[in-house]
């Protein structure tokens, strides 16, 4: 059973994702967790030093992604 999920899904340039990436990468470098605002409520998730990443990428004719997934 979740405690919480947060999902969301936005179309963006791509220059706004990269941005997006880096605000995430930094954060969890710097800080060892993620910090996510929703309904004006500051979600903290702490990360541990060791975790799990998958990367997967698919590449159609007319379509493709990126999938990052970090999991501890």
């Amino acid at each position: 059973m979740d405690l919480m999920e947060i999902s969301e899904e936005r179309t963006m340039g791509r220059e706004e994702a990269a941005r997006l990436l880096h605000e995430l990468a930094d954060s969890l470098a710097r800080h060892n967790a993620l910090d996510f605002i929703r309904d004006g409520v500051k979600i903290n998730v702490k990360v541990p030093d060791t975790v799990s990443v998958e990367l997967e990428v698919e590449i159609e004719s007319d379509e493709s992604s990126i999938e990052i997934e970090i999991s501890w």
